[in-house]
């Protein structure tokens, strides 16, 4: 039995081993997950801020649009007034 001390503690020792590299395994996958989920979220918040950006220069510019337009009808108006009256 005393021979065999050694293969048991050598095989105690692979097994513990094993056992440690399964669960550091097991942390430094929740790690990156957790940091690459970060990532995305991080992505997801630009993404939104650029389209929140991207709205208001559009509502902006539809505004102005919308002005310009407003002040050619009135001119059209205005044109269609005079030649009503030159006919």
């Amino acid at each position: 039995m005393a021979d065999h001390a050694g293969s048991f503690l050598l095989l105690t020792i692979v097994a513990f081993v094993v056992v440690l590299l399964i669960f550091g395994m097991k942390y430094f996958s929740a790690a990156r997950t957790a940091r690459l989920g970060l990532a995305d979220d991080e992505a997801y918040r630009d993404l939104a801020e650029r389209a929140v950006k991207a709205q208001e220069e559009s509502a902006a510019s539809l505004s102005n649009l919308a002005r310009h337009i407003s002040t050619i009808e009135s001119r059209l108006e205005r044109v269609e007034k005079v030649l009503k009256e030159v006919e």
